[in-house]
């Protein structure tokens, strides 16, 4: 599998500003339910992404994922290499699991893996 920047998120306590910034910036447009709302750009090749309404619960972060196979064991070798896990894997309902770990330099950045037989 190829290691590649397959997702980015935006979490924030403040999502109709941070779409409304983004959407007059960029052209993004929106869609989905809240909490978590797809983020569709104007740029064919665009990355994906999305924004997160975390309700206040953690800092505002912009943060690029990375597409793995396996999280933990990716988590394994992050944390041989200096990486630290700030949240631990877990699934959501479409069977996507997911990690935010920091790099030995303190930088944010997620890994997932997409449900079995589903690509990216």
């Amino acid at each position: 599998m190829q290691h590649g920047i397959g997702w980015f998120k935006i979490g924030t306590a403040n999502p109709e500003v941070t779409e409304a910034f983004y959407g007059q910036l960029f052209g993004w447009e929106f869609s989905g339910d809240a909490p978590y709302r797809t983020a569709v750009t104007p740029a064919e090749r665009s990355i994906r992404g999305g924004v997160y309404a975390t309700g206040g619960h953690a800092p505002d972060y912009a943060v690029f994922c990375v597409v793995v196979a396996d999280v933990p064991a990716t988590i394994e070798q992050a944390q041989a290499a200096g990486g630290k896990v700030i949240v631990p894997p877990q699934a959501n309902p479409d069977g996507v699991v997911h990690a935010h770990l920091l790099d030995p330099n303190g930088t944010h950045f997620a890994v997932y893996s997409p449900p079995p037989g589903k690509d990216s």
